[in-house]
């Protein structure tokens, strides 16, 4: 079996074609996300407000997140991401030869279970973690289900909140990851790149204004959680399992004015994000945690290699 890595020399690797192809990809996906500003600009402009004060708020990432009615926004929100998997999905096929699939995993099916297992543990911790705290520390919350909303909410969250996170996962971890790799011949040089990428994908979120520049520690320490257990699993089904699991759960659950996704969660926390709780403590304790017990389960050998080996070309006419 060839290594998920070495899954690209299975097509073609020239180094501007993924050059071309991140540039491709990118652009369809901004193109869909333009579809949340019109429809801003839109009811910005019907409340009165001329273009240029228009084109003044739209810098406010509060007036992009607030300005729709919630689910109609979480849905827009989504939907730039329909646009960018319909990308990857043209680039790795036109462009590289290759097969979804081979972005994916290295085995000969997508093994379901992986996902699923990923998927039930981080659902489990997230709603054990919120319910311990809400325990704990009840005025930091309000409950919010309104039982109508949430349903709309649970449709479009189930619907689409899987092909973001499995579009970033097949972007950062699975095309990115196999072109610096099959690139640079390093999955050390991949790792770190594609982890510090994820991180900056998220710098303009709401939580980095809130907390300061730390906060991409949790974002940077995610994409080295996800690259990690990528790399030793030789697939991309359990980073996409646990991706799915914590944005869906989250966005299910709960909602706070400085999250990313506003949405009409179960609960609202009224309290202050905390650099310990919310950026530390998840990178350091909580994903060590979860690599030992994915390790325990598959059995995982060979951490030198698989971390920090050469990427090794394995030509083959397969696709």
């Amino acid at each position: 079996m060839k290594g998920f890595i070495e899954q690209a020399f299975k097509g073609n690797t020239n180094w501007a074609l993924y050059l071309v192809g991140f540039f491709v990809i990118f652009i369809i996906w901004q193109l869909g996300t333009t579809i949340q500003g019109v429809f801003v600009f839109l009811k910005l402009l019907n409340d009165g407000l001329s273009t240029n004060e228009i084109l003044m708020k739209l810098s406010d990432i509060s007036v992009l997140m607030g300005t729709l009615e919630s689910n109609f926004n979480f849905f827009l929100l989504l939907l730039g991401f329909v646009f960018g998997f319909g990308g990857i999905i043209l680039v790795v096929r036109l462009l590289h030869n290759l097969k979804l699939k081979n972005l994916i995993t290295s085995r000969e099916k997508i093994d379901w279970n992986r996902i699923g297992l990923s998927f039930g543990v981080i659902a489990v911790l997230i709603s054990g973690s919120i319910l311990l705290d809400y325990k704990l520390s009840p005025e930091d919350y309000q409950y919010n289900f309104e039982l109508n909303r949430f349903l709309i909410l649970a449709l479009i969250g189930i619907t689409m909140v899987p092909i973001q996170t499995t579009f970033e996962e097949l972007l950062f971890r699975g095309y990115l990851m196999q072109g610096f790799g099959s690139v640079f011949k390093s999955r050390a040089v991949a790792l770190i790149l594609t982890s510090v990428l994820f991180g900056g994908l998220h710098v303009f979120n709401p939580e980095v204004a809130k907390l300061g520049y730390q906060a991409l520690v949790v974002y940077i320490g995610t994409g080295f959680f996800l690259g990690i257990i990528t790399l030793m699993d030789e697939s991309l089904e359990l980073a996409i399992g646990f991706h799915a699991g914590n944005n869906l759960l989250t966005a299910l659950l709960l909602t706070a004015d400085w999250t990313a996704f506003q949405t009409h969660s179960v609960f609202r926390y009224l309290g202050e994000p905390s650099l310990v709780s919310d950026v530390y403590i998840p990178v350091l304790v909580f994903y060590p945690i979860l690599i030992f017990i994915f390790a325990k389960i598959y059995k995982w050998k060979n951490w030198k290699q698989k971390l920090f080996g050469k990427v090794k070309y394995e030509p083959s006419n397969e696709v």
